[in-house]
């Protein structure tokens, strides 16, 4: 909802409100719309400086810095991290720069990977065999990546436990997401696995994030759930479409769990859940249109139909909508809407 000025202005007028209490709402609105994340060119700036630095200490950095050996990466990703988080320690304390600090302490736990591969090229240490060299970190699916994920994102929680950075999460989503594909080979124990290991490997995995980030969502009054929604549907879509259904009532599985995303995005508030939902319905569409109604001519002018309810249940959802979400509301067990983000009480910081 859009409130301005004017708003509260009118409602002086028509005796909704008296005029000290419009100023005392008005003012605190304020005060609560300053602390929120602004998208303005200093934070722009300030975002796209950290994005650079990700790059370069991560997906840019190339074979050539083999030669610096265990010890040279170790050291380097030490005195990165050193100088971002104290840096970033000296900005969060002081007012109005809490956004850069946070981001400099993100960077510092970003150069983790790159700390523990030093390490581990150092002391010949991996889970499973040397994976490679640094750069195809973000290439190659091996196992003995899965250390330094899990020490990102051990950085990140700790990290967390005295920043209150929202965008901290996303060197651990990240992470998270790496790992849901790094661990399949350990888990089956062999360096070779089949795809279809993977895909169920990162399906499951990506439920678990899932589950964990809606733990979060609740306990939590700032956005530290995006990316762990982002990263952990990444994982779980990610491997249930990939995965192969020989059958027309398994593809229509497929169409519902995306159909079950929809209503989730509304349930817990979230369009990430929309957007993932949305391309799996439209791939299932697809498939029956060059697939199972490849020659039917009817096939486009129903489809078209369906799209035009679709668009009219979306008026309809719109004049009666808040309706509807009590409805629902009162149907589900006190259990269940209690546990929904935007009705969770007793929240944490």
């Amino acid at each position: 909802m859009l409130l301005t000025r004017k708003d509260l202005e009118l409602a002086v007028d028509q005796g909704v409100l008296d005029a000290a209490r419009a100023e005392g709402l008005w003012a605190f609105l304020l005060r609560k719309n300053a602390q929120r994340p602004q998208f303005d060119l200093q934070h722009l700036l300030y975002y796209f400086g950290a994005l650079l630095v990700m790059g370069a200490m991560g997906w840019f950095v190339n074979e050539s810095w083999e030669r610096f050996g265990g010890l040279g990466l170790l050291l380097i990703a030490l005195a990165y991290a050193g100088v971002f988080a104290a840096v970033g320690w000296w900005l969060w304390t002081k007012a109005g720069y809490r956004v850069p600090g946070g981001l400099l302490v993100t960077l510092a736990v970003w150069m983790t990977p790159l700390a523990i591969y030093g390490l581990e090229v150092l002391t010949g240490m991996w889970p499973q065999g040397v994976p490679g060299a640094f750069a195809k970190y973000h290439v190659l699916v091996r196992g003995g990546w899965l250390l330094m994920e899990a020490g990102t994102v051990l950085a990140g929680l700790l990290a967390l436990r005295f920043f209150r950075f929202p965008f901290l999460t996303f060197p651990v989503a990240f992470a998270l997401w790496y790992m849901s594909m790094d661990l399949t080979p350990l888990l089956f124990g062999r360096t070779e696995f089949s795809w279809d290991e993977r895909k169920l490997v990162s399906l499951c995995f990506g439920l678990i994030v899932l589950a964990v980030t809606y733990v979060v969502d609740r306990r939590t009054r700032e956005d530290f759930a995006f990316w762990g929604y982002l990263f952990g549907l990444m994982a779980f879509w990610g491997g249930l479409s990939a995965m192969e259904s020989h059958s027309e009532l398994g593809k229509l599985a497929y169409c519902g769990i995306n159909v079950g995303l929809l209503l989730v995005s509304i349930l817990v508030q979230r369009r990430v859940f929309l957007v993932f939902g949305a391309l799996g319905v439209a791939g299932y569409l697809g498939h029956l249109a060059w697939h199972v109604f490849k020659d039917s001519l009817a096939f486009p002018f129903v489809l078209s139909l369906i799209g035009l309810l679709v668009i009219a249940a979306g008026v309809q959802y719109r004049r009666h909508g808040a309706a509807l979400e009590r409805v629902v509301l009162a149907a589900l067990p006190g259990w269940l809407r209690d546990g929904l983000p935007q009705y969770r009480r007793g929240l944490g910081d």
